[in-house]
């Protein structure tokens, strides 16, 4: 049912240092909101270097700001190696200040990075809670082991922050699954700000169809951005070269960020087993997975909303290092029974590897596991929105007519 509200307007941030997480997942929510309601507009601030390679539906629209990558070790440094990193910082807040002033929200919702990368978003809270816009905060369901995020909040003053700042805070997962704050020191009027929305629900485009979606059966092994994927990638042909009764066809996608040495070293290891087709990237995932008989994956947030969206078996190998979110993510669907796991020492037997690839087609879909696993995250956004907007047009015709 799609709703008129006029020449409303919802600014969203997604830091983007290290894979698509957070720009798929603003994404996702921007395309349904715009959906819902007419006169809506939406601009997302990106620093994903890949923003442009997707496609944004009318009313949704993006504005690249300067790129920040994240090291293996946690560390950031200038996609641009000849700017210095505080230059390049520097343009990014006055990039995301001066969009926000002209842009004018009633609503900005700044995905994960409470303050931003490094606190680039905290002067543009300030300015925009001076103007009455809704502030909200949007959160994985995991964020990271609680140590880490306690650690790296509390060196910050995160908390303390998000009280001051933030009007609402979104988890983007059901409050049965896992809670992103766990083991933290949550104040009271934190706590009171919180509403689990649930996961975000994928659906696929009708218009196009991906033109690498393979004929036939096919299992889909991901890695997201593929950073840090290449270990995963290497571990499934190893599994195919050191089984031969291992045939089914794989469909590989290595992701747009994947080194480009290590790249090639896989393209070449591919070519060696017939069973095996790789490509480098694809901006209709959502695609790809409906089509798969089976999904293997690190199991980021996006691509395990994808796998419940579409009811596939999956398999994760999550990453473990510098965060542990992956890891508590598959831990948790695996002790539920959705999904099943290898950590990544397991995965590099072959062996091993290769027998849980060979009982994956078959395994049962996660809706065996927990019929009453619904996706609710892009329904309960929309109508809170809706009442939000709804509530801001009443406020303006009862001033007008005064």
């Amino acid at each position: 049912m799609t709703r008129r509200i006029e020449d409303a307007r919802i600014l969203m941030y997604s830091h983007d240092t290290f894979g698509l997480g957070h720009l798929r997942r603003c994404r996702t929510i921007a395309h349904s909101l715009v959906e819902d309601y007419r006169g809506l507009n939406i601009l997302i601030i990106s620093g994903a270097t890949i923003a442009g390679a997707f496609d944004y539906r009318a009313r949704v629209d993006f504005v690249k700001i300067p790129s920040v990558i994240k090291l293996r070790n946690g560390e950031y440094t200038s996609m641009d190696r000849h700017i210095d990193l505080h230059e390049t910082l520097k343009m990014r807040k006055s990039i995301i200040r001066h969009t926000a002033e002209t842009f004018q929200p009633d609503i900005f919702i700044v995905d994960k990075e409470p303050m931003g990368l490094q606190g680039e978003v905290e002067e543009t809270l300030a300015y925009l809670k001076r103007q009455g816009t809704t502030l909200v905060l949007g959160l994985r369901e995991v964020m990271d082991a609680p140590h880490l995020l306690d650690a790296e909040w509390k060196a910050n003053d995160v908390m303390r922050k998000i009280g001051q700042f933030y009007d609402n805070v979104w988890v983007y997962g059901p409050p049965d699954f896992y809670d992103p704050l766990v083991g933290l020191d949550v104040p009271p009027h934190v706590r009171a700000k919180m509403d689990f929305v649930g996961f975000l629900q994928r659906s696929v485009s009708q218009d196009v169809e991906s033109e690498h979606k393979p004929k036939g059966e096919y299992i889909l092994v991901t890695t997201g951005g593929g950073g840090d994927g290449s270990d995963l990638i290497h571990d499934v042909i190893d599994a195919y070269q050191e089984d031969p009764t291992l045939t089914h066809k794989s469909l590989i996608v290595l992701g747009p960020y994947m080194p480009a040495k290590q790249r090639h070293k896989l393209l070449t290891k591919c070519a060696k087993v017939p069973s095996l087709e790789v490509i480098e990237f694809d901006n209709r995932m959502e695609e790809l997975i409906a089509g798969a008989k089976a999904v293997v994956a690190m199991g980021g947030y996006n691509t395990y909303c994808e796998i419940l969206s579409f009811d596939k078996p999956a398999l994760i190998v999550p990453r473990v290092m510098p965060r542990e979110e992956q890891l508590i993510r598959a831990s948790r669907a695996a002790e539920l029974g959705l999904i099943d796991m290898l950590r990544p020492e397991e995965a590099r037997d072959p062996m091993r590897f290769a027998a849980a690839l060979k009982a994956l087609p078959d395994r049962a879909p996660p809706s065996k596991s927990a019929a009453g696993m619904t996706l609710e995250g892009l329904v309960n956004i929309s109508q809170t929105v809706g009442e939000w907007l709804g509530r801001r047009e009443h406020e303006h015709l009862t001033v007008v007519k005064g």
